[in-house]
């Protein structure tokens, strides 16, 4: 079964908003091992500033292998 352009967008856009999560979450417990003190708004600026190139990167791998896929069925 094809997935349509707009599926993966979907499925790349959950996958990241699930990464931020526990980047965030993961940047609150492990900064303050490394002597890194940053409130809230700095960890999710943080955050954000990889949330684009995370997105075009899910939507692109996504994209490439149903590339293969469907090159792979003809």
């Amino acid at each position: 079964m094809k997935q349509s352009r707009i599926m993966s967008m979907v499925e790349a856009a959950t996958n990241v908003v699930v990464g931020y999560v526990l980047a965030i979450a993961t940047q609150i417990v492990v900064f303050p091992w490394f002597g890194i003190e940053t409130g809230l708004a700095e960890h999710l600026t943080i955050g954000l500033a990889f949330v684009g190139v995370s997105l075009v990167r899910s939507f692109a791998l996504r994209r490439l292998f149903e590339a293969i896929r469907i090159r792979g069925t003809q």
